[in-house]
Parts: C-alpha cells; sequence; structure tokens
C-alpha cells in the first residue's frame, strides 16, 4: 500500500463524513414540522416510545443525534427518564437504515435491473440532479433541501468507493490480514469498534468504513460481529459528553443509553458465542460482505431491544443507582430551553414556540388576575402576578438569547419564519405583563384609599374590561397556534378598545360635572384607561408581526395603513360586529357633556 493509497483513503473518509453530514442535515431540515409532530407524539407507552426513536433517527440518520436530543428533552422537563428509555431502544434500530443504503453497493449480477439497483451506478446521476436543484432552488426553499439530500448521498457514495479503492491493496499485507485475525478475540474487536465510533461520533459512520473494508476479504464475521457489538458501545459517548452540566435525570438517560447498549452486547455475544459453540456456524469463518455487515448490526439492535425492552425499569434502577438523588439536587430546575436541542435546529424551533406559548399563556392569566384586583383587593393574588412578570421576565431573557443562537444555525423557510415572529413578539408580550403590575399598582391604590366607583364607572368599566379580556384571549390563542386568520381579528378590536377608551373618558368628565365622581377617582381611572389602551396596542402588535412574517416582510405602518384606510370591506364588517358587541348603557350625563363640548 502506498503513499497515494493512503491519501487517497483519507480523503475518502473525508467525503464519507461529508456526504453524511449533508444528507443528515438535509433530511432533518427537509422532514421539518414533520419531526416536530413526531416528536409530539411522546407517550407513556415503550413501544409509542420505542417507534418514535426508531422513525426519528431513520430521518435524521444519526442514534447520537437523536439520543442527545433526548437529553436535552429530560433535562427541559419535555421528557419523562421513562419515556426516554423506550426511544433510545428504538434509536438503535433507526441507526442500522444507513448500512441497508450502503449495503446495495455490494450488489452484483449482469442483468440492468440489478445493476441499477446499486446506488454505484445511478449516484453520479442523482448528484448531477441534486446540484442542479440545488442551484436553481432558492435559499432554504424544498427544492434546495431535496438537492442536498441528493447531493449527500452522491457524496457519500463517492466516499465509500474512493475508500473501498484505497483499502483494496491492504489485502497484500499480511500485517492487515493478522490485525483482522486478532479481531476475532471478541474483546479486542469490541474495544476496536468501540474505540472507532468514539472518535467518529456516529455509529452509523463507523459501520459504513466497516463496510468499506470487506473490498479487502480481510473481514471475517468472527472479525466483524464483535467490531459491530462494540461500535454500538461507542456511539453512548456522544450522549455522555451531552449530559454533562444536565440535571440528574438527564445524567441517568445517558447511562441508560450505555447501559442498554452494553448489556445488550453482554447477552448477544454470549449467545452468539454459545450457539457458535453448539452448532457451529458455517458462515463463522467465511468474508463478511456489504449486506452480511448489515444483517449482523440489525439482528444485533433488534434482539437485543427485544430482550431488554421488557426490562425497561431494571435499566431506569440502574440508571438511578449510578446517578442518585442528593441534597444538592433536590431542588434543581429543569432547564427552559436545553441548548442541546440546537443541534436539532427544527426540534429547538418547535420547543421555542411551545416555550413562547407558555409565556403568552401566563401573560393571560397574571393580567386577569391583575384586572379583578382593580375590584376586589387580594394579597395572595397580587403576590401571584409579581411572581408572574418575574417568570415572564425571565422568559423573555432566556428565549431571546436562545433564538440570538438559534436563528445563525441552518434553517427552513417556516423555521425562519417562526423565529422572526418570537423575536418580534416577545417583548410586546413582556410589555403586556409589565401593564399587569401597573393594574396591580392601580388596585392597591384603590383599596388603600377606599376609593369607591359609581354604580355608572362600574358599568363603563365593565364593557372596557370584557373588549381587553377579548383580545387579549384572542391574541394568545393565534400566536399560540400560530393562526395568521385569526390574527386579522384583532385590528378591528383594537380599535373598537380605542374608541372605549376615548368614550370612558367621556363618559367620566360627565359625571364629574354632575358630581357623581370625583376627581380622585379620575385619576385611578385615567391609570386603568392608559394600562387598557396600552395592553389592546400590544396584542395589535403580535398580531401584525405575525401576519407581516408570514408573507415575507415588516412593513407595520404600511400593512395599518392599509387597513385601515384602505377601505377594507373585511376590516369595516369586523369593527361593526366588534362594536356592536361592547357597548354602553345609556346615561343623562353623557349627552349634556357632549353637548357642552359642541358649544
Amino acid at each position: 500500500m502506498s503513499i497515494f493509497d493512503v491519501l487517497d483513503l483519507i480523503g475518502g473518509l473525508a467525503l464519507f463524513l461529508f456526504g453524511m453530514h449533508i444528507m443528515g442535515d438535509a433530511l432533518e431540515k427537509a422532514a421539518g414540522s414533520r419531526l416536530k409532530n413526531i416528536l409530539a407524539g411522546m407517550t407513556g407507552s415503550p413501544l409509542r416510545a420505542l417507534l418514535l426513536g426508531l422513525g426519528v433517527t431513520a430521518v435524521i440518520q444519526s442514534s447520537s443525534a437523536t439520543t442527545v436530543m433526548v437529553v436535552g428533552f429530560v433535562n427541559s422537563g419535555l421528557m419523562e427518564l421513562r419515556q426516554a428509555i423506550g426511544v433510545i431502544m428504538g434509536a438503535n434500530i433507526g441507526t442500522t437504515v444507513t448500512g441497508w443504503l450502503l449495503s446495495l453497493s455490494g450488489l452484483e449480477g449482469d442483468s440492468f435491473a440489478i445493476q441499477m439497483l446499486n446506488p454505484n451506478a445511478w449516484a453520479p446521476i442523482l448528484g448531477f440532479i441534486g446540484i442542479f436543484l440545488y442551484m436553481l432552488g432558492k435559499d432554504k426553499d424544498r427544492r434546495s433541501g431535496v438537492g442536498k439530500i441528493m447531493v449527500g448521498f452522491s457524496v457519500l457514495m463517492a466516499g465509500m468507493n474512493t475508500m473501498s479503492t484505497a483499502m483494496s491493496p491492504l489485502a497484500d499485507e499480511p500485517w492487515f490480514m493478522d490485525l483482522f485475525l486478532s479481531f476475532k478475540n471478541p474483546v479486542l474487536g469490541v474495544l476496536a469498534g468501540a474505540v472507532l465510533t468514539a472518535v467518529l461520533q456516529s455509529s452509523s459512520a463507523s459501520v459504513g468504513i466497516l463496510q468499506a473494508l470487506t473490498s479487502t476479504g480481510a473481514v471475517t464475521y468472527a472479525a466483524a460481529v464483535p467490531i459491530i457489538m462494540g461500535q454500538n458501545i461507542g456511539t453512548t459517548v456522544t450522549a455522555l459528553i451531552s449530559s454533562a452540566g444536565a440535571n440528574k435525570n438527564a445524567k441517568r438517560t445517558a447511562f441508560v443509553h450505555l447501559y442498554f447498549n452494553l448489556i445488550g452486547t453482554l447477552v448477544f455475544l454470549c449467545g452468539f458465542y454459545g450457539l457458535h459453540a453448539l452448532l457451529g456456524f458455517s458462515f463463522y469463518n467465511e468474508t463478511a460482505n456489504t449486506f452480511g455487515i448489515a444483517i449482523v448490526h440489525t439482528i444485533f439492535n433488534i434482539v437485543t431491544t427485544a430482550i431488554l425492552l421488557p426490562f425497561n425499569r431494571v435499566l431506569e434502577k440502574l440508571a438511578i443507582l449510578t446517578v442518585p438523588d442528593s441534597k444538592d439536587q433536590a431542588g434543581e430546575q429543569h432547564s427552559l430551553l436545553d441548548e442541546r436541542l440546537l443541534s436539532t435546529p427544527s426540534v429547538a424551533v418547535g420547543r421555542a414556540m411551545l416555550t413562547g406559548g407558555d409565556m403568552a399563556e401566563i401573560c393571560r392569566t397574571s393580567l386577569l388576575q391583575a384586572m379583578s384586583l382593580t375590584h376586589k383587593w387580594d394579597e395572595a393574588i397580587a403576590d401571584e402576578v409579581n411572581r408572574k412578570e418575574d417568570a415572564v421576565d425571565h422568559y423573555e431573557d432566556v428565549l431571546g438569547t436562545y433564538l440570538v443562537k438559534l436563528s445563525a444555525k441552518a434553517l427552513s423557510r417556516e423555521d425562519n419564519r417562526t423565529i422572526n415572529t418570537l423575536l418580534h413578539t416577545i417583548n410586546d408580550l413582556e410589555r403586556i405583563s409589565d401593564h399587569s403590575v401597573n393594574l396591580l399598582k392601580a388596585g392597591q391604590e384603590i383599596q388603600e384609599k377606599s376609593i369607591h366607583f359609581s354604580h355608572e364607572a362600574i358599568d363603563d368599566l365593565s364593557v372596557l374590561e370584557a373588549a381587553v379580556q377579548d383580545i387579549v384571549n384572542r391574541t394568545v390563542d393565534a400566536f399560540q397556534k400560530n393562526d395568521c386568520y385569526a390574527a386579522g381579528k384583532i385590528e378591528p378590536l383594537e380599535q373598537v378598545v380605542d374608541g372605549l377608551v376615548r368614550e370612558v373618558k367621556t363618559r367620566h368628565i360627565a359625571r364629574l360635572q354632575a358630581g357623581v365622581c370625583t376627581i380622585e377617582y379620575g385619576f385611578v381611572l385615567d391609570d386603568l384607561l392608559t394600562n387598557y389602551e396600552r395592553i389592546a396596542d400590544h396584542c395589535s402588535n403580535i398580531a401584525v408581526a405575525m401576519i407581516e412574517v408570514a408573507a415575507d416582510k415588516f412593513d407595520t405602518h404600511e400593512y395599518l395603513a392599509n387597513v385601515k384606510h384602505g377601505g377594507s370591506v373585511k376590516f369595516e364588517r369586523r369593527y361593526e360586529k366588534y362594536r356592536g358587541r361592547y357597548t354602553f348603557p345609556p346615561e343623562a350625563y353623557s349627552e349634556s357633556a357632549e353637548n357642552q363640548a359642541e358649544g
């Protein structure tokens, strides 16, 4: 084997790993919301969790990535340890898909059909079509994503062919043959597979390299079996590293992955060598091929999963014994947004959106509680509003930082829109929470100064408060569902709220002149009206941001001008509908005030 063969081997390995990375990344991006929907189907059922892990790993082509995601889910409280066990088992089966794709390169035959099944025949064409689609497609659109998948697979196959060709001369090297003879020793074979996978951080990649090595003729099933077992152990290193700094359940998740593969390897090897001693497998010393490697890899993961799935509670207890509870960990909190999820951007975006929805829900409940304090003071509720304000501030800081980091990742157009929507709305949500605290202070002033409202004033405020509650509920619901159609109904209601605020002021002036209300009440009323108007404004900002980002533009002034003054029949119809819903009872004082104003 010459120095040029070594260089070809290094170059082939680089192409293989790069192609696998491109293809996996593009597949993950193409899955996008579907991957998020799959993850939303998490359940306590071990079988469902297993299928979940299998499906996700088959999509992103990496059990290590799936396991790191699971660690992040557990750390953020999105998944329980018991659920994670099934997902990890499924991930081990899902990772065998890559091996089967690569095994097609071993197809041999004279018929045209068989030759066309071999990826070596059509991978170059696939690469050409892929780069054509990628160049024609706009950045981050579906056509470009499909092109990247095609190019990634083509590069991967080119790398594998280069490695196979470069390693072919090794068949004539006695030291290389002796090396693989030594791997018949289970301990050495397992160790070699574990080290290789730990270095590459991918069992799919190490299995692919082993498949490429079959071209030398030195790889027998006696050596391949323990190496494949070791590869499954080596893939646990990624999860163990990622669990550093995580909470105890996240660490336990990483150890479940380790114990599953260690115990599975021990059981499988004992069974394999035990049966070989009794039956004498005819294939034991035969030269392995790409199909054989894929079959062994699949059988190992299916058999070990079938054996250990009923004992998932045992794996859980082992992990708990390894990472026991302690006084320092007793009060630990889940991470709001786990940075481990950034390695899978589509999932991280989904988690960020859920967090934004949680933030919006806190704002809604806080506002409703604060509004109640203006009618009846309750110290416990006041404390709760203040706690919610602190929580919302924390959400804004954490979410804003997370979104900035996430925006630097390669994202689909849909995920980019989601991030932009969140970036343009979380400040308005936080401001709504601030106004809730302002309402709390107004309620406190009413209680401390024993301010009593007239029945007419209470009736007026009830109408306004109902409209404010309506616009906040509609805004939060539209935001959580990412419903732009529902968001389009916010601006007409905001105009109604503005009109109600002006009308309440006019009616108050009338009552003030009639001696029904006091100036002291007027100061408190002004604070209430200002906050209600500002809350409606922020609801409008959130709705406009959703609509404009969805349309790939962001000119709020132009949008509002078109909506309000563009003669929109839909806007006018919605405005009249809301205006008819929120009307004040007739009042004698209003008429005199209006006449005086006209005079």
